[in-house]
């Protein structure tokens, strides 16, 4: 285990030195952080980066508030560097894969209170793609309560949320619809989804295809007048980002440690046995997380970024 005495180099992470444009992501030396009861302490080897990472360091999500020289990243994958007190069946070495609702991915070492054991047919790059992805997509059909033989409405198919949600929700016997754009219209296809072309007139295109019973909202804006309409009113439209969702009386679910207990067990399991796609990605070095976030802000790439080390 490494030894971080005085005299030693100190870990490094992507500090945020504030809000505002992807430069304020700095490659800078951090406190070695230490596991509280029932975490774990992870060596990183990969970090994914979701829409959330790049709102909350734009300043548009300052409901969440964030100590100085915060770390993003709700998502990493790594092997377990030490273990905090009264945690059993994961010891130093092991390969995991860690949801992190405290934030810290994009670091050396993160500290995690949620993992899974990482099976080895599963890549680095897509064990920290996972954990945040299936827990909101876990989540909001828990919360949603679809049930076999129902019909859900999902806005933003395509997404790295969409995807997962799609196939959870076809296996579970679940009809859906998934509004997309052009170019994810074959991929909605190929997971089990009626697509049906994302933009104006679309509450038109799903009631041609019939009712539907439930709206997840994985998009994100400007949908929920004709969720709301489509569901018959707002009790069974849950989104995961639009802030007018309490203007339409519609839920905006939140990651929770309850929202989906075993999520990242149950999709790990999946992703191993090649039962579970992801959303297609790439990587990039960690160092260069700003750059990373320029892309994808930019629309330069149309994939998942994944920052590695």
């Amino acid at each position: 285990m490494p030894n971080y005495q005085e005299g030693t180099a100190m870990p490094n992470a992507v500090v945020m030195t504030g809000y505002g444009p992807p430069e304020v992501l700095q490659w800078d030396e951090v406190p070695l952080p230490e596991p509280g009861a029932g975490q774990i302490r992870i060596k990183v080897k990969a970090a994914g980066i979701s829409p959330t990472d790049l709102a909350l360091r734009a300043g548009y999500l300052r409901a969440i508030p964030l100590p100085p020289g915060a770390v993003l990243g709700f998502e990493a994958a790594g092997t377990v560097d030490a273990v905090g007190p009264g945690v059993t069946g994961t010891a130093a070495g092991d390969a995991v894969t860690a949801l992190l609702f405290s934030l810290g991915g994009y670091a050396e070492y993160a500290v995690a209170s949620i993992w899974a054991g990482k099976p080895e047919s599963v890549s680095w790059a897509d064990a920290a793609a996972l954990p945040s992805s299936a827990e909101a997509a876990a989540g909001v059909l828990r919360q949603l309560n679809v049930r076999r033989g129902e019909r859900l409405l999902l806005f933003g198919g395509g997404g790295s949320v969409g995807v997962i949600a799609t196939q959870l929700a076809v296996a579970a016997g679940v009809t859906v619809i998934s509004a997309v754009g052009e170019h994810d219209e074959a991929l909605a296809r190929e997971l089990g989804a009626t697509p049906v072309r994302y933009g104006p007139g679309v509450a038109d295109r799903v009631r041609a295809l019939g009712p539907v019973d439930a709206v997840f909202d994985a998009a994100g804006r400007g949908v929920l007048a004709d969720a709301v309409a489509l569901a018959g009113g707002p009790g069974r439209v849950i989104t995961l980002s639009d802030p007018a969702a309490a203007d339409f009386g519609v839920t905006l679910s939140e990651p929770t440690p309850d929202r989906a207990p075993g999520a990242l067990d149950e999709t790990i399991t999946l992703l191993a046995d090649g039962r579970l796609r992801l959303r297609a990605h790439t990587t990039m070095p960690m160092q260069e997380a700003a750059e990373a976030h320029r892309k994808l802000e930019t629309g330069a790439v149309h994939e998942r970024i994944i920052l590695t080390l």
